[in-house]
């Protein structure tokens, strides 16, 4: 994600009931949809030329970047697909085709609206006017406020995250032109939106949206919102927020439902205001596999896992920044069988899709990637498509190349 601003400190975290054991239910196979988060900052805008400089775009990170301990692994470089420019049909072709040949189901692009004003437009724009690549696609709502707490300067305050009386109305009819694409995805008929913080959007803002779509001939909508273990991204429910379901995303390496979560977050964010310990903080990607990807039936809310391909963001947070250590396209693999055990196994009660989301597609720096590098080449992809069940059973192959054309996405 561009520009993630720091949590509240003085949030309250949320106490954990015991839970009880979760139903038990036949474990019967599906095809997983995988959905790939898209960052579109790969193109030069008016914007980043004045916060950054002339032709900035996330490259200038991923070029800079240099190893900071013994075994660090930077710069991680493109490899066939290049220093890419997305407002080139061509580069997103490429990644189109890729993506379906190893098995993602479609692109989740980040979206990144401010109170009428949008960034980073041009490639979902340009993909939309185009009618091409041929690939399933749906919008998450990145809402938050830029800062540049990712390159040195966190009080320089760059666009604020705001939500203004009749927004809501002005964003329906930005997003409804993406809702009516035949390729857009969704549940049970209704467009899927996911939500980066549903915590800070107010309770009216999306029951507008919902009217609006089905005033606009949908069912609704099928929004999401990011779960995450600490005390700013933490729920215990998502009706009350007005979400039908969550997407657990956990960099931590603990547990996500520990007690002691919100007293580990705020001691490291404590440390990290006073200047120590010398950073970047470490943490290997083996351990953290298993709390990335909790078992979903512990949620009393429909919920969703998130794989975490691998991260290191040291190229735009240097040494306050994270790094998953040991990754490799074998431990991704054992991630993904993991992700989809979890969604065959999911609770009956709650009705949820079949998709497993993926972090990502091309967050180059952050270090969650798939794309083919310098390094790896196309292992991610290729540990992605061994992973999937039944890949190579016929029956299951005809599921997903027709899963986008039955309608119900």
């Amino acid at each position: 994600m561009t520009n993630p601003v720091l949590s509240k400190s003085n949030e309250r975290s949320i106490p954990q009931r015991p839970i009880s054991p979760p139903s038990v239910v036949p474990v019967v196979p599906v095809a997983p949809k995988i959905i790939a988060f898209y960052l579109p900052q790969f193109h030069p805008i008016a914007e980043n030329n004045l916060w950054w400089g002339p032709g900035f775009s996330e490259w200038h990170n991923v070029a800079k970047a240099r190893p900071l301990f013994r075994g660090h692994v930077q710069p991680r470089l493109p490899g066939e697909l290049g220093f890419y420019d997305l407002r080139l049909s061509q580069t997103r072709s490429d990644q189109a085709r890729l993506a379906a040949q190893y098995g993602v189901y479609g692109f989740c692009y980040w979206h990144y609206w401010f109170g009428g004003k949008r960034l980073l437009e041009t490639p979902i724009e340009q993909m939309l006017a185009m009618n091409e690549p041929d690939l399933p696609f749906c919008v998450a709502w990145a809402n938050e406020s830029w800062t540049g707490v990712w390159h040195g300067s966190p009080h320089k305050s760059l666009i604020e995250q705001t939500y203004p009386e009749d927004d809501a109305e002005r964003h329906y009819a930005i997003l409804r032109r993406f809702f009516h694409d035949r390729r857009y995805i969704r549940h049970e008929g209704a467009p899927l939106l996911y939500l980066y913080r549903p915590r800070e959007i107010p309770a009216p803002y999306l029951q507008t949206l919902r009217k609006l779509a089905e005033s606009d001939g949908f069912p609704g909508l099928y929004i999401l919102g990011q779960w995450a273990p600490n005390p700013g991204s933490r729920f215990e429910s998502t009706r009350l927020l007005g979400l039908d379901a969550a997407a657990i995303s956990n960099l931590t390496g603990r547990d996500s439902l520990a007690r002691s979560q919100w007293l580990h977050a705020a001691v490291e964010k404590g440390l990290a205001k006073m200047g120590g310990p010398v950073g970047p903080r470490r943490i290997s990607y083996s351990s953290a596999i298993a709390p990335m990807l909790p078992d979903l039936r512990r949620f009393r809310f429909p919920a969703y896992n998130t794989v975490i391909s691998n991260w290191d963001n040291t190229p735009r947070s240097g040494r306050r920044g994270l790094v998953l250590t040991a990754a490799s396209p074998e431990l991704f693999r054992r991630a993904l069988t993991l992700a989809f055990s979890n969604l065959a196994s999911r609770p009956a009660e709650h009705a949820t899709g079949d998709f497993v989301f993926l972090k990502s597609w091309n967050e180059w720096a952050e270090g969650n990637f798939v794309e083919p590098d310098r390094v790896n080449g196309r292992s991610y992809l290729e540990a992605l498509a061994s992973a999937i069940p039944d890949r190579t059973d016929p029956a299951m192959a005809f599921a997903r190349a027709h899963a986008f054309g039955s309608g119900a996405r």
